[in-house]
């Protein structure tokens, strides 16, 4: 791999282009080797950019003329396979189903990168359709990627279902990457492969262009080594969208440069829960992990309430009407979005609906179905209508319970900053014959309630492998706050990463010393 570019960050690369020390075309050559390189054992990668260095040679051609962008000019960056992009790549959430026609325009936030300068690198691996196909997957693995791997450990899962997103960027295959969450699918491999990765609100970012699975839930975000280095990506995505109505809600609190809250002491006089109940004593390798953190929080010179449990962590109620919502709105917002496609291949089958993608999925279940089943869009294709009581009850429910009586009730009874708990625990062995076997998560409140969420890099923890040796597998913490609370989380989780330093690169990936 390119020994220079391991580690590297925005700004280091902005000042070296500034400095003529590298060009856009150089960087983006330069990560471009190192998948071609590398990215065989790892998988994250599911296909080049062909239009890469001509974009990276636009941005040079502007800045020799005295033009910049911003922070995001002639950076490269990795998109997940459900984001769509009008170039020459593909955009199939890692499915066969797509091959035959392609998005009819950029997605906003496809959009809104390029017009700040980024350079598109390359579509990311993902766990297919945004793991939202069958109840025993393995996160990681599309019909279109093949499985993706931890880096790590490569007989290790990389978390989903933004696994390739994760683990190239924690493999320095990409300066950053942007992910997609439903529920879990940015903070998991956050944490999985060790790096900085922001959930933001539901409406903060657009989601038009990016293949869904639930309109009350969906958002787009950075993944990034450095949490300075998701703020400056999280800024050039919060262009309000008229194709996106949750963009333009009264109550929508955006900036234009996150960049503005990185406070190194910004854990100063900050009151921060610690959410126990539900989310923690599973594993006293992970409470380790949990413990250290709260005390480098602590001699940070934060306040820490200990214990400030969610109310409504362990309430059922709360995962069976966020099943319901999801099942719903997924059958209609899929076909919603397979009717904006454009036919390039008259001879391959175009499914229009959910039910034609079941019966492509049968149809090439050798490829598709090798591994595991379709459960989920089964199920979601027997859901009833968004004007139904069932859905409307299970949607009005589930967000009370996440928001109101959960969330924004412990914030609010103890005066709270945020929340942290442990992000997950480490990346179990992928199982090909039983599917996903994560240990905890942090996400469920709010991916619910449509809140934000910041995981960072904690620290690490040795696992044993089937051969007797031992691994050090990483941990995040996760810190959760109220709607549009973006800001503080930033400030708070920027302010603990530079106090621990827990980021550690894997070592299969990194330069020789």
């Amino acid at each position: 791999m390119t020994s220079d570019l391991s580690e590297v960050t925005i700004v280091q690369l902005q000042d070296d282009m500034a400095a003529g020390a590298r060009t856009a075309v150089s960087i983006a050559e330069g990560y471009l080797a190192a998948i071609a390189a590398m990215d065989g054992d790892l998988r994250s990668v599911i296909e080049d950019n062909p239009d890469a260095l001509a974009i990276a040679d636009q941005m040079d051609r502007e800045r020799a003329s005295g033009h910049l962008r911003g922070p995001l000019h002639g950076i490269p960056i990795l998109i997940k396979d459900n984001i769509d992009t009008d170039d020459r790549m593909q955009t199939t959430a890692g499915s066969l189903a797509l091959l035959g026609s392609r998005p009819a325009g950029d997605a906003t936030v496809a959009a809104s990168l390029r017009q700040a300068g980024a350079v598109i690198l390359a579509k990311a691996n993902l766990s297919e359709w945004a793991n939202w196909r069958s109840t025993s997957s393995n996160s990681g693995w599309s019909a279109r990627g093949g499985q993706c791997w931890n880096p790590y450990a490569l007989d290790r899962s990389p978390g989903g279902s933004s696994s390739g997103s994760g683990a190239a960027v924690s493999a320095n295959l990409a300066a950053v990457a942007l992910g997609t969450e439903t529920d879990g699918s940015i903070v998991n491999p956050s944490t999985m492969c060790g790096i900085a990765g922001i959930k933001p609100t539901v409406g903060l970012s657009s989601r038009a262009g990016v293949i869904p699975i639930s309109h009350t839930q969906d958002t787009v975000g950075p993944m990034a080594r450095s949490v300075a280095d998701a703020a400056a990506v999280l800024g050039a995505l919060t262009a309000a969208d008229a194709r996106d109505p949750a963009t333009g809600v009264p109550q929508r609190k955006v900036q234009a440069d996150y960049r503005q809250f990185l406070d190194a002491d910004g854990l100063r006089g900050a009151r921060i829960g610690a959410a126990r109940k539900g989310l923690s004593g599973a594993d006293a390798a992970i409470d380790r992990v949990f413990e250290e953190a709260i005390a480098a929080i602590r001699d940070a010179g934060a306040e820490v309430i200990d214990p400030a449990d969610i109310p409504t962590i362990e309430d059922d109620r709360m995962r069976a009407c966020e099943r319901v919502v999801m099942m719903t709105e997924f059958k209609h917002d899929i076909a919603a979005y397979l009717a904006t496609r454009v036919v390039v291949d008259a001879e391959m089958p175009q499914p229009r609906t959910l039910a034609d993608l079941i019966q492509f999925n049968l149809d090439h279940a050798e490829q598709e179905m090798a591994l595991f089943g379709q459960e989920q869009f089964e199920i979601a294709q027997e859901s009833g209508p968004l004007d139904g009581e069932e859905y409307l009850q299970a949607l009005a429910t589930g967000q009370r319970l996440a928001g109101r009586e959960g969330l924004d009730a412990v914030l609010d009874a103890y005066n709270l900053d945020a929340l942290i708990a442990p992000s997950g625990g480490p990346p179990p062995l992928i199982d090909p014959q039983f599917g996903d076997t994560f240990r905890g998560g942090s996400a469920k409140c709010a991916a619910v309630a449509g809140y934000p969420l910041v995981s960072v890099p904690a620290g690490f923890v040795a696992v044993a492998e089937e051969t007797g040796a031992a691994v050090d597998l990483p941990i995040g913490l996760t810190f959760m706050g109220r709607a549009w609370s973006e800001p503080a989380l930033i400030r708070l989780a920027y302010a603990f990463e530079r106090v621990t330093q827990a980021r550690r690169p894997p070592p299969l990936f990194s330069p020789a010393v």
